[in-house]
């Protein structure tokens, strides 16, 4: 597929120098029209499939409301979560508390704004959720082993198979709705065969309950769909057909939900950021740029993200250090990434830089927050389309 045209937001250079002119940087642009994209791509090779949108990667205001709208569920994992969109009017039916270990504060949550679906992997969370919301409908998490993954998701969650029925017996002899069961395979997954693979397992889980007389109607395929990063290739379209056709072929009469986080805002929304400072160190040039690993490159970090960084510029590419403006020796995001020649002042774009990036970002050092621009709100502006002629 033609991942550019159908999933991939970028600005236009003259878009990007405008918009830095005119609100300065670090600047986040985000396109709503790429999310509705994103969704309907998904709901499209996925039609069976509720997806609940994981609001963690990026909880943005403007993509919740648009994702509301546009009749989308949500994943949550703690109180506050779970209030951001009860405050919205989002009923408490759209969310799934999808977090194995939950706090109190949690469940209070749940409670008040009437929560009901929500996932576990141990006898403790049980406990706690017969207690706090008796009679959930309720989720076993099981563990996936996918070393390919680029985030591994199962090293902290997921019960073995052998356990799975055991649990999901102990989960309804506590009043509680056992209703199926869930997985992740990992972020950015790049090929079918390890949400096949755990498709499989689940159809186990589902038999050997059948055998003990449980009658599971639920599975949560979590998320994991890839979205483009440099040196990678993929085929999504072939990945989610494959997907589709075992879910049709395996599960025909089963309720599928899906968790997607990176691939709903992974690709809506571009960094333009500056170059503040330029030296030499080792031999090799250092470019200090006004957002760093405090900020929006927090995913370097927590999400092992390699942005790619475009410059405006053309010339020969050198290996080039890239930090961030704070005075922590730790605020280097690159080190020997190719880059034609900086001077301070000079623009770089970083695209698909939706997912686990402002949503991490903090104010340390005192250094604000990169601002959050909507490109719909101002394209028409900063981009004027020409106007067709008038005849007669």
């Amino acid at each position: 597929m033609d991942m550019k045209k159908d999933i991939f937001f970028q600005l236009s250079q003259n878009a990007a120098e405008r918009m830095a002119e005119r609100f300065g940087t670090p600047l986040l642009v985000l396109s709503l029209e790429q999310i509705e994209k994103n969704y309907r791509f998904l709901k499209k090779h996925l039609p069976r499939v509720q997806l609940y949108y994981a609001i963690k990667a990026n909880p943005h205001q403007r993509i919740l409301e648009l994702l509301r709208d546009l009749g989308s569920c949500f994943d949550v994992a703690s109180d506050g979560e779970i209030r951001t969109l009860a405050a919205m009017g989002i009923d408490g039916e759209r969310l799934i508390y999808a977090n194995p270990i939950k706090t109190g504060g949690g469940l209070q949550a749940c409670c008040d704004v009437g929560v009901h679906k929500m996932t576990f992997d141990s006898e403790s969370e049980i406990v706690k959720m017969a207690q706090g919301c008796p009679g959930a409908t309720v989720l076993l998490r099981i563990r996936i082993d996918n070393s390919s993954a680029h985030v591994d998701l199962n090293k902290k969650f997921g019960v073995g198979r052998e356990r799975a029925v055991e649990l999901l017996q102990a989960a309804q002899a506590a009043g509680l709705d056992a209703a199926g069961v869930c997985f992740h395979v990992g972020s950015q997954t790049m090929n079918a065969d390890p949400y096949l693979n755990a498709l499989d397992l689940a159809r186990e889980i589902f038999e050997e309950a059948a055998a003990a007389g449980m009658q599971l109607r639920i599975l949560d395929i979590g998320g994991g769909f890839p979205i483009p990063e440099p040196k990678v290739r993929f085929n999504l379209k072939e990945m989610l057909k494959q997907i589709n056709a075992r879910l049709d072929e395996d599960f025909p009469n089963v309720e599928i939900w899906a968790e997607p986080g990176r691939f709903m805002c992974g690709t809506a929304v571009n960094l333009i950021t500056s170059v503040i400072g330029v030296t030499e160190r080792g031999g090799q040039p250092w470019y200090f740029l006004d957002d760093g690993l405090y900020g929006t490159f927090s995913g370097v970090i927590f999400d092992q993200w390699d942005f790619k960084l475009i410059s405006f510029k053309e010339g020969e590419e050198v290996e080039a250090t890239f930090a961030g403006p704070s005075c922590d020796s730790l605020d280097i995001m690159f080190r020997g990434k190719l880059t034609v020649r900086q001077e301070v002042g000079d623009l770089l774009l970083v695209p698909s830089c939706g997912a686990y990036t402002s949503a991490s970002a903090t104010t340390f050092n005192g250094f604000s927050k990169a601002n959050f621009i909507v490109w719909e709100d101002l394209k028409d502006e900063i981009e004027p389309q020409p106007q067709a002629a008038m005849v007669g």
